[in-house]
């Protein structure tokens, strides 16, 4: 068979994809060559955390036994479960970085939580890889639109934070009191408390007066990067701890500079500096104290530096700390304080057993579904080329819409996967019109796959539009969908799933059937 250039681009984003999906190069290696648990959380305040495990490190061995699944992991800790309020056991616990060995309690197995090593790039959601879900309560009773300014700051900010499965809902209680509902993939309920328990009010005082508060009120520009200046620029070590400091600056509105200025003129000198400093409080703590260098009295300056510092154990872990500290700060500074004070109402840790389960049956499915439809197929056409054609350009079709997905990061949820295989299914929908068309021995086989990609190309532009709404990508001129925030997955999934198909393997798989019926 004659390799055309359709093919030619197949096989190529095909290879692409594969890289895409599977190479997943870190400091640890390609991560699906590896073997063990990776520690997904360790509680702060633990004898864990203190003997020196940390996020991220790769567990291979527990008592000399290695440790290449969850499983393992369970097995080795059993005897910690089992054991009574005060009693103990020696664990000696071999990371990809160190080995630890301590006399740990029944406690050890609520402070550290481990996940398998992801074998792929791909990131999955709430329902497939666990998480927490909290309900939120305001401290006042909220109306409707109240409740959609909440959610409308707190999604903002952990937009902004940089969180990327994070999803918002309403709960109406039976007495009308609403609650915020949120669900973060991936992470801890300690995490999540973490997150949104704050209020952010963040206030910047000369003495007992403010000078600006955090939001776009008062700040118009936060840099967050190193070009624009925000960096970690200091670290210094100590017999027991190491410290980092950050800076970044901001620009505030003449309003806010007018006030500093109007709070500085009054102010003696001393030295080359006024002698009250710009305090900065997060909720109500004072957080830092800025010097306020003596050209600043009386001037009305809109550039300003924000610095701080953080602490850790190794020098490390002081900057990974510092970083984040520098990160939260910048979020508040931009997005502002939460309209109200929050408080838990509950807090739940979402276990991933159902989303395997589910992966599981999925898979078990789409086996039998594929023998089904290999049967009908061979038997219609009464031909194993036809049939090799569709599975092997079914096969490239799947794994280029996998590699796009991974490749802009998406999330994959149920909603997600349902949309893969609604595109799989129009797929082998497509490729049985264009295997019916070419069969029309009354017009050449050049005219027939024209009219069957016609046909294709307006199925498609339907599609297209019909989903369009519920991904949200029109919502700042209005056009979206009701509850459409639960199908944006599945929507998605679906448009480039079709996509990939009409513009790379549908022509494909044309050139495949003109050279089976010539």
């Amino acid at each position: 068979m004659k390799i055309t250039l359709r093919l030619w681009i197949v096989m190529v984003l095909f290879l692409l994809s594969l890289v895409s999906i599977f190479i997943t190069i870190n400091p640890l290696g390609i991560s699906f060559l590896r073997e063990g648990v990776v520690i997904s959380s360790v509680e702060p305040d633990s004898q864990a955390f203190q003997e020196g495990l940390r996020k991220d490190m790769i567990i291979t061995k527990i008592n000399s036994r290695e440790i290449s699944s969850i499983s393992d992991y369970s097995l080795q800790i059993e005897s910690l479960r089992n054991l009574e309020e005060n009693e103990t056991t020696r664990l000696v616990i071999t990371t990809n970085t160190l080995e630890i060995i301590g006399i740990f309690d029944k406690q050890f197995v609520n402070d550290v939580s481990v996940k398998e090593i992801p074998s792929t790039k791909i990131k999955t959601g709430l329902d497939l890889q666990g998480g927490a879900r909290a309900l939120v309560r305001a401290d006042v009773l909220l109306t409707d639109e109240q409740l959609d300014d909440l959610i409308a700051v707190s999604e903002e900010r952990l937009n902004v934070y940089g969180l990327t499965d994070v999803k918002f809902f309403k709960v109406i209680t039976s007495d009308q009191d609403r609650l915020m509902g949120i669900e973060i993939a991936g992470s801890t309920p300690e995490d999540l408390e973490n997150l949104i328990a704050q209020q952010g009010k963040f206030e910047a005082k000369i003495g007992e007066d403010i000078v600006f508060i955090g939001g776009n009120e008062d700040i118009t520009h936060v840099s967050r990067t190193a070009s624009e200046g925000a960096t970690v620029y200091e670290c210094s070590d100590s017999a027991t701890e190491s410290i980092c400091y950050f800076r970044f600056p901001i620009s505030l509105s003449e309003k806010a500079a007018q006030r500093q200025a109007d709070l500085t003129k009054n102010l003696s000198l001393n030295g080359s500096y006024l002698s009250k400093p710009l305090d900065l409080y997060l909720d109500d703590q004072l957080v830092n104290s800025l010097n306020i260098g003596a050209d600043l009295r009386g001037n009305v300056a809109t550039q300003i530096q924000i610095s701080g510092s953080s602490t850790g154990s190794s020098r490390e872990e002081a900057l990974d700390n510092t970083e984040l500290e520098m990160k939260q700060l910048q979020t508040v500074l931009i997005t502002g304080s939460l309209p109200y004070k929050l408080e838990i109402v509950k807090i739940d840790r979402i276990s991933p057993n159902l989303g395997k389960t589910f992966k599981n049956q999925l898979f078990s499915a789409g086996i039998f579904a594929f023998i089904a439809v290999s049967i009908i197929i061979i038997l219609r056409y009464r031909k194993i080329k036809n049939f090799l054609a569709m599975a092997s350009i079914s096969l490239s079709e799947l794994t280029i819409t996998l590699g796009l997905l991974v490749f802009i990061g998406h999330n994959f949820d149920l909603p997600s996967i349902a949309g893969i295989i609604a595109a799989i299914g129009t797929g082998i929908d497509d490729q049985l019109i264009i295997l019916d068309e070419s069969e029309d021995k009354y017009e050449s086989i050049a005219r027939r796959i024209k009219k069957s990609l016609f046909i294709l190309v307006t199925a498609f532009a339907t599609t297209f539009v019909a989903m369009i709404p519920l991904t949200g990508f029109l919502s700042f001129i209005g056009i979206g969908a009701t509850s459409g925030g639960l199908l944006r997955g599945f929507a998605i999934t679906t448009l480039i799933g079709i996509t990939v198909g009409i513009l790379v393997t549908r022509p494909a798989f044309a050139d495949i059937v003109k050279q089976i019926e010539n």
